[in-house]
């Protein structure tokens, strides 16, 4: 597989300093190393230039740093169409999930995509219902098609309305919503499956009815990764940390998961805070999780004769 690594270097989003600097931790950690060694052809594209914080104006109490946000989106929405439409596939080292309005929207581009949202947070709210104006906060709505006309259209560069239909979005391990966009999420009709829902029915099924959420009349899936969305005792560097997540084996299985229905057309790895960690335990998290992304199992045999990924598959109708 050909993958374009582009790292984005936003913090404007997050409500601390700090995911400017994941995209270094992750690459720091092995990323490119443990691509090549599982075949894949990769070209890092190193990182976007993103202007300092400290030179920028929050602006709007409840959209803070708007203008730049949107600026990175608009180049970060050109680069990945380009991408996709080459055959390849792009992979965006964050920075904060601000970004994700950029990469899902170019990735979206002419196409009908699934957007499965691995994160402790449903980052649906808008200006009428943050609680801290914080953008990272928001990109799911404005995917989505909620929100400020200026977010959901990337400041009129991408067309008004939904880029991904909100009965095509399945957020998976949340556990901490906002009242405001519970309500939204409900009236959307997005797919929610909770840390209790996990808890309940285990990754696996899980993972099958966000599959199927997701694949219903789509051309392809976007992964969107928030490291906030494992549990803070394996991924501790990160800006909003909220106890009872995945576990580490979870959160793989998750991404295997989806990586195994063959249909990703684009990946976000979020939301490292290498201020906030430990020994880069959660750089290394990163890592590990896009290796399992793009292949790294353990065992491809069979069970019992029977090839394993197929029986999972066939046996669930996805």
């Amino acid at each position: 597989m050909d993958i374009d690594l582009i790292g984005v270097p936003v913090d404007f989003g997050a409500g601390r300093r700090g995911v400017d600097m994941g995209p270094s931790a992750v690459r720091y950690a092995g990323l490119r190393t443990g691509l090549e060694a599982l075949g894949h052809r990769v070209t890092d594209f190193g990182n976007m230039e993103v202007p300092l914080t400290e030179s920028c104006q929050p602006g709007d109490p409840r959209l803070k740093y708007l203008d730049p946000i949107i600026d990175v989106a608009q180049h970060l929405a050109d680069t990945f169409n380009r991408s996709v439409a080459a055959g390849r596939l792009p992979l965006a080292l964050g920075g904060d999930h601000s970004l994700s309005l950029g990469s899902v929207m170019g990735a979206a581009r002419g196409r009908k995509l699934g957007l499965i949202w691995l994160d402790a947070h449903g980052d649906f709210n808008t200006s009428e219902t943050t609680p801290s104006g914080n953008i990272h906060g928001m990109p799911l709505a404005a995917i989505a098609g909620y929100g400020d006309e200026r977010l959901v259209t990337l400041g009129g560069q991408e067309p008004p309305g939904p880029k991904v239909a909100p009965a095509n979005i399945a957020i998976v391990g949340a556990r901490d919503l906002d009242a405001g966009e519970r309500g939204l999420l409900e009236q959307a009709g997005v797919a929610v499956f909770s840390m209790e829902m996990i808890d309940r029915l285990g990754m696996s099924e899980t993972m099958r009815r966000a599959i199927a959420v997701v694949t219903r009349g789509t051309s392809g899936i976007y992964l969107s990764v928030d490291l906030d969305g494992v549990d803070p005792v394996f991924a501790p560097g990160v800006g909003t940390p909220v106890p009872g997540g995945l576990t580490f084996r979870e959160a793989n299985l998750a991404v295997e998961l989806a990586a195994d229905t063959g249909k990703l057309v684009g990946v976000d790895i979020v939301e490292v805070n290498p201020i906030l960690d430990i020994q880069n335990a959660t750089g290394l998290l990163a890592v590990q999780l896009i290796l399992s992304t793009f292949g790294k199992r353990i065992w491809r045999g069979t069970e019992g004769g029977v090839d394993a990924r197929t029986r999972w598959f066939s046996g669930h109708g996805a």
